[in-house]
């Protein structure tokens, strides 16, 4: 590890979708003397100031005192760990989610570092509005059928405990919007369309329509824009609280006919839940259809906060995230990580 004077930052969850990003932006930025990124599996990537540590969040092995190790002097922690599946076993995922983040936030304490940047969500929302946009003061209870809103939202409260038990740590919730980049396109396509959809499907001419849901309003933002944001807050002494982070337009059947050149079709509600549900139920499609209903509750971001106190802007339109990211889906891009690395059907 290089001598260079700066600040040491540890990110958890740092070889996926949006670990990679933060650990790249990190690792160029002149404030920072060096990174230490835990995951389960060491990459291959080696990015400059940069050391990994293998860290499973869910055994029993990755303690207190484990995790503070990694932690101590360290200026800040960036949590990101984070497990999509198995939708079909909630109680795993919530050993890992919910358990595994509680266990960074003790280690936190126990190690006195100064600030903790927790990667919530847009999904730990309640159901709001489509047609404005929300502050962070909207209720964040999630949708309760859906494993990933649910346990977004008891993150939050855990937060809320932690902040006042802890007052001298300076605590900041990221509450982004979907999030995508080129090289995530085969974890993408693999967490939420399943490892036997191929990317080449997503190519408009061999899609015959677009389904057009009522409700299916959401917002999509680069993953480098994110990390920008995780960086800024890191360095920020005053960035405290929740932040939405999301890029403009918001993503509609309009949006998505406009960038693939398909033709829109009105598809009821119900006709597409039974769809997903159908598509679940036969372990076709590793998305649930809770986390279905979940999008079409969830409100719009309203991202001033952001803008004003952490100076950050998107550089990407959510049309260009889209774009790079489709291009993406359909070769098969990813990354040297275990979580993006591209692969083919199967």
């Amino acid at each position: 590890m290089s001598s260079t004077t700066g600040s040491r930052i540890v990110v958890t969850g740092a070889t996926g979708n949006v670990g990679s990003s933060v650990v790249r932006l990190l690792s160029e930025d002149p404030q920072v003397g060096s990174v230490l990124g835990l995951a389960r599996r060491i990459p291959g990537w080696k990015p400059a100031k940069t050391e990994w540590a293998a860290v499973d969040l869910t055994s029993d092995r990755a303690d207190q005192t484990d995790l503070a190790g990694h932690f101590a002097a360290a200026d800040a922690v960036v949590h990101l760990a984070w497990a999509f599946q198995p939708t079909h076993d909630p109680a795993t995922t919530w050993r890992t989610n919910v358990l595994g983040s509680i266990r960074v936030f003790d280690a936190v304490a126990a190690a006195g570092v100064p600030a903790l940047v927790h990667a919530s969500s847009v999904g730990a929302y309640s159901p709001g509005p489509k047609d404005r946009a929300v502050d962070e003061s909207w209720p964040t209870h999630g949708w309760p059928d859906a494993a990933y809103c649910r346990e977004k939202a008891y993150l939050e409260r855990a937060l809320d405990t932690f902040e006042r038990d802890h007052s001298d740590i300076r605590v900041v919730r990221m509450r982004p919007a979907f999030l995508f980049k080129r090289e995530s396109a085969s974890e993408q396509r693999r967490i939420f369309g399943g490892r036997f959809l191929p990317g080449p499907a997503a190519r408009p001419d061999l899609l015959p329509f677009l389904p057009d849901v009522p409700g299916l309003r959401a917002q999509a933002l680069h993953t480098d824009d994110a990390a920008h944001a995780y960086r800024l807050a890191a360095h920020s002494a005053d960035a405290r609280g929740p932040f939405n982070l999301a890029a403009d337009p918001p993503v509609d059947a309009r949006l998505l006919s406009e960038t693939t050149g398909t033709r829109p079709v009105r598809l009821p509600r119900s006709a597409a839940r039974s769809a997903v549900a159908a598509a679940w139920g036969l372990r076709l499609l590793p998305a649930s259809p809770h986390l279905f209903d979940a999008v079409l509750g969830l409100p719009l971001m309203d991202c001033t906060r952001a803008r004003v106190e952490l100076g950050w802007r998107p550089t990407r339109t959510a049309t260009e995230v889209l774009e790079e990211f489709l291009r993406g889906f359909q070769q098969g891009a990813g990354a040297d990580t275990a979580p993006l690395r591209g692969r083919k059907v199967g």
